[in-house]
Formats: C-alpha cells, structure tokens, sequence
C-alpha cells in the first residue's frame, strides 16, 4: 500500500468546489509523479464511471474511481475538504476523498489492497484518524496501514483480501463451512417458515458487487459482515470484484436460510441461488442500510416467500430500475431479436427489386415457376424469400418481449398473440401489446400457489396452454380492434408524410438519434423506424433511411472534427477520431461516446444540430431505405443515394464546425491551467449494452 499513496498524493486543505474539480486537483497530483500519462484521458473514464452512480457515501466520505488504460500503476490520492463536496451522498457533501485509480490490467494482488482500503472505510476509527491527521505524512501513513489507529476487537478477524468468499464473522457449524469443504452436518434441515433448526443461528449468504469492482464491493461486504455480527447471523459473502472471484459452494447456498444481492451489475451465475428467500438492492443499499436488509431476509424467509430463476433479459438489468427502465427493457428485447429478420427481409427484397425491377412484386410463386437462366425468377426467388422472412417480424416482436418478462414459459404464448395480431392487421402496435399481454399473464399464473403435482408440468404446459389462451382471447376479442385502428391511422399518416410534416419529423428524429447516443431516446427512435418496415410502404422507408443518416453524423463529425482541428483535442481524442470514420460510416453511433463523455456540454448538442440538418434533408429529399442498418454497405440499396450522401455530408460538416466552434471558444475562455480539455462536465445517458441502433 505505501507504494500505492505518498505524502505527494495527500491534498489535507482541497480546495476544489465540485466532484469534478476534486478529481482534476487529486489526478493533477498522479499526473505529476507520472501515475497517469494522459490526464483528460483519465478524467474522463473517471466521469464515465461516476455517471453510472454516484461515489458518495453517508458518513461524509467520497471514492470516485475507475479502471483506465491512462494509469500506469494503481494508485490511490487523498483529500480533505474544509467546506465538504457533494459526491451524491444522501446525508450530505463528502471531506474525505479518495481518487482510486486502477490500470486496465491491474493484478489481483493490486487491487486486493485497493480492495482492504475500502473494507477500513466502514470503521468509524479510522474515518476519524484520517479526519484528525495533522500532515500529509501521517495521513498517507494511515492510509497505507503503517500507523497505529485505535481498532475495535473483533471475534473473528477479516479475512485476507485477496479471498472472496468472506466467511461468517460468527462461527458457523460443519454443515455452513466455507466453500464446503465437507459436506453437511449430519440430519441438518430446515425449521418451519424458512427458520433453521432450534438452537442454530440464522444463515444468509450474499453477493456484492459494483461495475469497477473495486471499491463498492468490498465495503457492503464489511458493512454486511458488520451487522451481520450484531445481529448473530451467520452470514458469508461472495464479492464478485476485482480482487478474484471465488464462488459459494453449492452446499454453502444449500445451508443457507435466505440471500442478500447489493449489486449494479447482474450477479454472475444468479441461477444457483432459486429458491432462497432473496432481497434483491443495488450495491449503496449494502453499504448504508445493511441491518435492515439482513432483517428483511429474515422477514422473508419467515414468510416463506421464495425468488425464481432470472430470466436472461432481467440477468442484463440493474437492480435499481423501475418498472419504466423494465419495460423499455422487455421491448427492446424484443425489438433485438426482431432486427435480423428485419435485416435479412429488407436486404432481401431490396436487391429483388435492383436485379428485377419493382414489378418483381406481381411474380407467381417460384415453386411453380422457376427459370434457371432468368435474372427475373432469382429476383422473384430472393423477393419471395424476403417475404417470408418479414411474416416473421411481428410474431418474434411479441414472443421475444414475453421471453424478456418470463423466460422460456413465455414464448408460446408471445409467438401465439404476434400471430393473432398479424391476422387481424394489428402489425407492430399489436405485436408489442401481444407480449406484454403474454409475458404478464405468465407470469401472474406463476405467482399462484400450485399444487405440487403439477410443478413439473408447469413449464412445458401448463404455462404456454393459459397464457395461450388468455393472450389470444384478449387479441382476438377485446384489445385486437382497436389496436389495428390505431396501426392503420399510423400507416396512413405516414404513407401521406410529404412537404413540412415530413421535414419536421425528419428532424425530430434526428435530435433523438444523436441526443444519447445509444441511450432510450435513440432506442425510440430506431424501435419507430423499425417497426414502420413491418408495414412498408414509402413513408415508412423514408423514416428508416432518416433515422440511420442522422445516427451515422455523430461520430463521423468527431473524426472530421479532430482531423480539420486536432490541437483543440487530446491525443486520447485524436486516436479515437481515426476509428470514429468507420464507426460513423458502419452506423455505429457509440463511436462518439468517448468524446461525449470528456465534454458531453459541447458535443451533444453539436451533434444533436447535424443530426436534425441530416434528417431534414434526407425526409425533403425523399430517400428510401429497406436496410435496418449498414451504414455506407448499402447506399446501393438507397432510394436517391447520392442525395443522400449529401445529407450526411451536410449534417456531419455541421456538427464538427460547431464542435470546432465551442471547443475553439472554450480555449480563450478558460485559464491556462485549465485549458487542457477539462472532463468537468455532466454525466452522459449510460450507453446501451446491446447495440441496436448504432
């Protein structure tokens, strides 16, 4: 640890006023002993990371940190602050900070250190040595453990670091012995409710874990471990951080009265634990409420509620998100599975009609009709063959939702009601209600109490016969007309888009590709244009052939930006802006993040201005697209292609100037020693972890 922090890396009177000055003051310092070689590099990961969540913890104590190709070794700068800085913390600003930067490849036995500094965070004595130390020396000292500092006495010691599974800060009988190493005690079971035996103490076992993996996890383990020995509760902990990841044994869960997952990224392998009585928090709730949600487990377990197995799609979320961020999240599970049919369909028949012209569209079927030798009859094979392929859309649209809402049980009903709604000409509109209807009624049939007998028939029958049923009698009788109104208004207004209304949704759409880049706007967006090729029709194509122009602008305006301009960005920027062009031209929206996220203030609304001028253009110019995507790969395929390179061309040419423009005016404005390219800047929209759009 001394190695890690020095007297150089300890600021005792930080005079910085935001968490972003905080961490440009504390990294100058890294810069400047060369633990850092890029420092708007760093800062910005250092953003990316405190977008996610806020590093604040109550008791007045602040850890941004990051893992970062721009350290060169793991290194850890303190400071304190007179008039406190707001970290995110619900009780208040921090004093006490930590910057914790970690390389990219940081061995386990690094970040096993990091990993003890944060458990010692959860001790009131140290916090307060830290808060009393009167030099930098004597607060480096205590930081790197070479200074006495009161400490209570514990019954059990922590373990080393370097050990994930943290045992039981009471003793636990044979049956609960860490990673299993024998088996259980002899006629060990369960207690009524949930309870173990009489005479035996209540058994938890928990996961922490945080998108570091550094700092989070292990102090809601200590806090957990803390209460947890007030309690007397027997309780071990799987960190799934930095420091390695050693699993719970099957008989160590097996033992177990209840689970506490303090997480915010999925828990790895969360199948293991189905059946336990669980409490389900982001990782902060570990750290500030453990007490309440071990009695929780407690609670529960007594209740005799039980989890079920995670679908994949709820495996992918946050703990933390409510019921809005899940249901984008079903429908964008969706809307994914939905996109190579799409893809294929659209490329398809948009190359039957190139070798075969659009009267392709009358040809009789080619398994009757078929001319080796006719360019006619492989344009009419290829037609027909996307045909089929987009018959597909709307019953994977719905079948997929209801698999993202119930796992597997909700396929069949999901497939069952995007067939109910293609025959009633509900088309896309039907097919969300479809597997929200499925997905719903799964799961509320499996949150009835069924007799035991049927448990195992549950998901092979009885689950897809009465979510089948349910959802095609809500189809069919009560919901299914009045959704094909609706789509066939939608159809309608968007075969008629001509003239201003066209133009002005062309920039509508543009402002929400390049809004979040990747994030739920650019989802909505992308999710409208697709949906309309379920439906084709000219209208529907031009919106498709809008949304990816203007989702290709961002990140071809930083590459052009840091060519024409390169002194007004890092050398970090600069290398990105080489990759961004093929980005930018394969439709790939997320090669601008990295530039959105170091200066989101100039570059996001730059952005936001070329993608309205692109979508403008391509709507007055009235280009079609089939393709969901391809970016450039498929300008033959485009209705008016030169046209519509022109419209990227504008779009793009407009959002480096202004880009250039803002970065330009910042550069004058700002003193000198800030004119490196501050990060001080407002968090981005996290980018969306399957891309779809871009």
């Amino acid at each position: 640890m001394s190695e890690m922090i020095t007297p150089g890396l300890v600021d005792l009177d930080l005079s910085a006023q935001s968490k972003e000055g905080a961490a440009r003051a504390l990294a100058e310092r890294m810069e400047a002993l060369g633990r850092v070689t890029d420092l708007d590099g760093f800062l910005a990961d250092v953003a990316a990371r405190e977008a996610q969540m806020p590093t604040g913890l109550e008791g007045g104590i602040g850890i941004p940190h990051c893992r970062s190709t721009h350290v060169t070794a793991p290194t850890l700068a303190f400071g304190r602050s007179p008039a406190g800085i707001d970290f995110g913390a619900p009780d208040g600003p921090a004093d006490l900070i930590f910057l914790i930067a970690a390389p990219a490849g940081a061995d386990d036995a690094h970040l096993s250190i990091l990993s003890t500094l944060a458990r010692r965070l959860m001790r009131p004595d140290f916090v307060e040595a830290l808060r009393a130390a009167a030099t930098p020396e004597e607060a480096a000292a205590l930081v790197a453990g070479e200074s006495e500092n009161p400490a209570p006495p514990a019954t059990n010691p922590a373990p080393p670091a370097t050990d994930s599974v943290l045992p039981a800060t009471n003793p636990a009988p044979p049956a609960f012995e860490e990673r299993g190493s024998g088996g259980g005690a002899p006629g060990f079971g369960k207690g009524r409710g949930g309870e173990s035996p009489a005479g035996q103490p209540f058994r938890v076992v928990a996961v922490t874990s945080c998108p570091t993996g550094i700092a989070h996890t292990y102090m809601a383990a200590e806090s957990l471990q803390q209460a947890a020995a007030e309690a007397g509760i027997d309780l071990q902990v799987e960190t799934q951080g930095s420091a390695g990841f050693t699993k719970l044994t099957p008989e160590t869960i097996a033992a177990a009265d209840a689970a506490v997952f303090a997480h915010d990224v999925p828990v790895r392998e969360r199948a293991r634990f189905a059946g336990k009585p669980t409490v389900d928090v982001g990782v902060k709730a570990g750290i500030n409420r453990p007490a309440a949600l071990l009695q929780e487990a407690r609670d529960k377990a007594a209740r005799g509620e039980i989890s079920t197995t995670p679908t994949p799609v709820e495996e992918a979320g946050e703990p933390q998100d409510g019921y809005g961020a899940k249901l984008r999240t079903w429908l964008m599970s969706g809307v994914s599975y939905m996109v190579p049919f799409v893809a294929a369909g659209g490329l398809l028949i948009a190359l039957a009609f190139a070798i075969g012209g659009y009267e392709i569209n009358n040809a009789p079927s080619v398994a009757e009709h078929f001319v080796w030798t006719e360019a006619a009859s492989w344009a009419a094979l290829l037609f027909q063959t996307g045909g089929l392929a987009f018959g597909f859309l709307v019953p994977v649209l719905a079948g997929y939702i209801a698999y993202g809402m119930a796992d597997r049980p909700g396929l069949v009903p999901g497939f069952v009601g995007g067939a109910v709604a293609l025959t009633i000409n509900a088309g896309f509109l039907g097919g969300l209600i479809a597997g929200l209807i499925a997905g719903g009624t799964v799961l509320a049939v499996q949150r009835l109490k069924i007799p035991t007998a049927l448990r195992g028939i549950m998901p092979v029958v009885v689950l897809p016969l009465i979510g089948s049923a349910v959802t095609a009698f809500l189809m069919f009788l009560v919901v299914g007309k009045p959704v094909a109104s609706l789509q066939q208004a939608l159809t309608d207004w968007l075969s008629g888009l001509s003239g201003a209304n066209a133009i002005i949704l062309g920039v509508i759409l543009g402002l929400m590709m390049c809004f979040d880049l990747g994030g739920p706007l650019n989802k909505v967006a992308y999710a409208f244009a697709i949906g309309g090729l379920a439906t084709p029709n000219e209208g529907s194509l031009k919106v498709m052939a809008a949304v990816m122009a203007a989702g290709m602008v961002p990140p071809l305006a930083m590459a052009l930006a840091t060519t024409v301009r390169g002194r007004l960005f890092s050398k970090t920027e600069r290398e990105n802006g080489k990759a961004a062009w093929f980005l930018g031209a394969s439709f790939i929206s997320e090669g601008a993040i990295p530039f959105a996220a170091a200066d989101p203030l100039r570059v996001i609304p730059a952005s936001m201005v070329g993608g309205a001028v692109t979508g403008a253009l391509s709507m007055a110019f009235e280009c079609t697209l089939r393709a969901p995507h391809g970016g450039i790969f498929v300008i033959p395929l485009i209705g008016n292609p030169l046209l519509y390179l022109i419209a990227i061309a504008a779009g793009t040419a407009t959002s480096a100037g202004l880009v250039i423009l803002l970065k330009g005016m910042r550069k004058q404005d700002e003193p000198p020693q800030q004119q490196a390219g501050a990060a001080e800047a407002a968090p981005l929209p996290e980018p969306a972890k399957v891309t779809v759009a871009a």
